[in-house]
């Protein structure tokens, strides 16, 4: 990698490290169900496509650490500290690094399908991920919210009271999106060097 690369690319992950970080302390703010939803998806997915796997990482470790530090995850932190800070930080850098990794492998193919794939495969590893966390560390935790809260099963609850709308939201926002990243990696990508 020549300097103007690594300067374009240390830029470029900088900005859309700020980016992410003020997205999802706005994001914190909108609420479907008992947590915020995440406005911070698109500029990983972007951050990604544009400067590789290994950014995507970065990136969503940083919306992990701002998820952290916003109180946003205050409520599992009270039942385990280790299970939250390792779930949220693996959530966020697992769905950079497998949308980076996703855009990678079909971007030579299609850029709008490696677009959508990426921009799809962000939300559903977050969530996936965050599911799984739930399924490890704090089970007794939510089998007690689902029952205060009248769901017949641990499982409806997690699914449609936990993740569902913020789910969907997120899904639906990177969908309509979409089109919005692949013009930003066309304009980007214009005249430079690939720096992944």
């Amino acid at each position: 990698m020549n300097n103007r690369t690594k300067t374009r690319t240390l830029t470029g992950v900088a900005i859309f490290t700020a980016l992410v970080v003020v997205l999802q302390l706005l994001g914190s703010f909108i609420k479907f169900g008992p947590f915020s939803i995440s406005l911070t998806l698109i500029p990983i997915v972007v951050g990604a496509a544009l400067f590789g796997p290994s950014a995507g990482a970065w990136l969503g470790f940083i919306f992990g650490v701002t998820v952290l530090l916003s109180g946003d995850a205050a409520p599992f932190l009270v039942v385990s500290v280790f299970g939250t800070v390792l779930t949220v930080l693996v959530k966020g850098a697992l769905a950079g690094l497998l949308a980076g990794l996703v855009y990678k492998a079909l971007k030579g193919t299609n850029v709008w399908v490696a677009s959508v794939c990426a921009a799809l495969v962000c939300p559903v590893v977050n969530t996936g991920v965050f599911l799984i966390g739930c399924k490890l560390f704090f089970m007794d935790t939510i089998a007690a919210w689902a029952e205060a809260l009248g769901f017949e099963s641990v499982g409806s609850y997690m699914i449609f009271g936990l993740v569902g709308g913020n789910f969907l939201f997120e899904v639906l926002f990177n969908i309509l999106l979409s089109p919005v990243i692949v013009r930003l990696i066309k304009i980007a990508n214009r005249d430079e060097p690939d720096t992944q």
